[in-house]
C-alpha cells in the first residue's frame, strides 16, 4: 500500500489535476492541444536526447531485456489485431489500430515517472533502453501494418509504401530525440556546458506538464464503443503484456534491475499514442479512446499490484 502513496499517487494526482481543471472548463481543447503539442513535439525528446545520449550502451544494453519486452508486445498486437477480426468482425484497419492500442504502452508518460519514484533516477537505464527502440519498432510495425492495408485500395507499390513509412516515423519527434542522442552517444560528442543546462531545463519541464496535459486528453474521451473490444484490450495492456514479459525475463535470466524495468514498462496502460494512431488513419477511434481512458484509470491498482510483486 506505501507503493500506491509514495509512487503511484503523486502521478495520478497531477493526471487528475489536469482531468478537474479541465472539467471545469479552466483549460480549453485548445490550451490542452498546445500544451500536449509542446510536450510531445519539444520537451520530451529531449528528455529522451537526454537519457540516450548518456546511457551507458556498453554496460547496459541488453538484446534479452529487449526481446523479453517486444516480443510480448508484437504477441499482444496480434492477438489483439486477430480477435478483432474474427471475434469482432471488424475490417482491417480497425484491426489493426485496435493492435497497436494492445501494445503501445506508455513508457514515457506514465513509465518513467513511476520508475523514477519507485526505482529511482538510477534505476532508469533499462527503461531508456525500451523507450529507445519503443517507437520505431512499435510505430514502424502499426504504420507499415496499416499502409500495407490502405496500399490494397489504392495500388502502392511496395517502394512507395515503404518510403511512406520512413518518412512517418523519422517525422515523428519522439523517433527524431532518440536518433540524435544515439548520434551523441557513439560519437562521443561533447556538447558545451549552457547547451547542457538548455536541454535539462527543456527535459525538466516535460513530465509535469504532460501529465497535466494528459488528465485534459483523457477528459475527452468518453467510455463508448464496443465495450467488450475495450476490455480485451485493457487485459492485454495491463495483465496480459507484463505477465508474457515476467515470463520470458525469467526464462532469459535477465538481471534483476532489467527484469524490474522491462515488467514496469509493460504494465503501463495504453497511451495517449495509441488514440492519436487511430485518429490518424480514422480507424476504431471511439475504442481506442475509451482504451486510454479506462486503461488509464485502472492501472492505478495494476501498477501497485506488480510493483507488489516486483518487490517495490
Amino acid at each position: 500500500m506505501q507503493a500506491l502513496v509514495d509512487v503511484i499517487l503523486p502521478v495520478f494526482l497531477v493526471i487528475g489535476f489536469g482531468y478537474f481543471i479541465a472539467w471545469r472548463g479552466l483549460f480549453t481543447d485548445q490550451m490542452v492541444d498546445a500544451l500536449m503539442r509542446f510536450t510531445q513535439n519539444f520537451a520530451i525528446p529531449f528528455v529522451l536526447f537526454r537519457g540516450i545520449a548518456t546511457l551507458d550502451l556498453g554496460q547496459n544494453f541488453d538484446i534479452r531485456l529487449l526481446a523479453s519486452f517486444f516480443i510480448p508486445a508484437i504477441l499482444c498486437f496480434l492477438i489483439g489485431a486477430g480477435a478483432t477480426r474474427y471475434a469482432f468482425k471488424r475490417p482491417p484497419e480497425d484491426c489493426v489500430a485496435v493492435g497497436f492500442c494492445c501494445m503501445f504502452s506508455n513508457s514515457l508518460l506514465l513509465g518513467i515517472p513511476i520508475a523514477e519514484r519507485a526505482f529511482g533516477p538510477e534505476g532508469l537505464a533499462g527503461n531508456y533502453l525500451i523507450i529507445a527502440f519503443h517507437s520505431p519498432i512499435l510505430y514502424g510495425l502499426g504504420i507499415t501494418m496499416m499502409e500495407v492495408i490502405r496500399s490494397r485500395h489504392a495500388a502502392k507499390s511496395p517502394a512507395r509504401v515503404a518510403v511512406q513509412v520512413l518518412n512517418a516515423m523519422f517525422h515523428n519527434p519522439l523517433v527524431m530525440g532518440v536518433t540524435t542522442g544515439l548520434v551523441v552517444n557513439l560519437t562521443g560528442l561533447q556538447l558545451p556546458g549552457p547547451l547542457w543546462g538548455a536541454v535539462n531545463m527543456m527535459a525538466q519541464a516535460a513530465l509535469p506538464a504532460a501529465l497535466f496535459g494528459l488528465g485534459g486528453v483523457l477528459f475527452r474521451y468518453r467510455p463508448e464503443g464496443d465495450m467488450k473490444l475495450i476490455l480485451l484490450i485493457c487485459f492485454l495492456s495491463l495483465i496480459g503484456h507484463p505477465a508474457m514479459v515476467w515470463l520470458m525475463g525469467k526464462a532469459f535470466g535477465l538481471p534483476f534491475d532489467g527484469f524490474r524495468s522491462a515488467v514496469q514498462t509493460a504494465t503501463m496502460a495504453p497511451g495517449a499514442n495509441a488514440y492519436l494512431f487511430a485518429n490518424m488513419y480514422g480507424a476504431a477511434k471511439r475504442v481506442a479512446a475509451s482504451s486510454v481512458l479506462l486503461g488509464t484509470a485502472a492501472s492505478m491498482l495494476t501498477i501497485w499490484v506488480w510493483l507488489k510483486l516486483l518487490g517495490g
